[in-house]
């Protein structure tokens, strides 16, 4: 089965098998024109908070915490619609999640890209009315569970 959701480097050439290219970054990618990134779309309401970016600072030794943390942030209901809105697409066609990072697989890119692969294999055509906006939003969304004392603890 050909691969649906890709990860690569807003910086890499476009190739024709990316679909639609999506920039999952909160900051614009430094010394690119929007024409030279070939985008389809940027989704930086769905990127990860400034304050959780600047915790994780690209540490691969933070990767996990900074995935679970990540989670979190998602069920945010602006997060989880534009998630859901990324899951439906991916289910349809072929999606290329780009980040300017470095480190792709350390990324908040490839968190995504799990989510969205999740989401092709556990396709349930019922959910797409509702989506998992419902699921993914408990009664305390929005409330972070990243507080000050939990960063000084890590």
């Amino acid at each position: 089965m050909e691969e649906r959701v890709r990860l690569r480097r807003v910086y890499d050439d476009p190739s024709p098998d990316d679909g639609l290219r999506v920039l999952v970054d909160r900051v614009w990618p430094r010394g690119l024109t929007r024409a030279a990134v070939a985008l389809d779309e940027w989704m930086r309401g769905i990127a990860p908070s400034t304050r959780l970016r600047r915790w994780y600072g690209h540490r691969p030794d933070r990767f996990t915490e900074f995935r679970r943390r990540y989670l979190i942030e998602l069920r945010d209901l602006e997060s989880a619609a534009t998630l859901d809105r990324l899951r439906k697409v991916a289910r349809t066609r072929s999606v290329t999640l780009l980040t300017a990072t470095r480190d792709v697989e350390h990324s908040q890119a490839a968190v995504l890209g799990d989510l969205l692969r999740d989401a092709r294999a556990n396709h349930d055509p019922t959910q797409d009315v509702a989506g998992s906006a419902s699921r993914a939003c408990p009664a305390d969304a929005g409330h972070r569970q990243h507080t000050d004392s939990q960063e000084a603890r890590a």
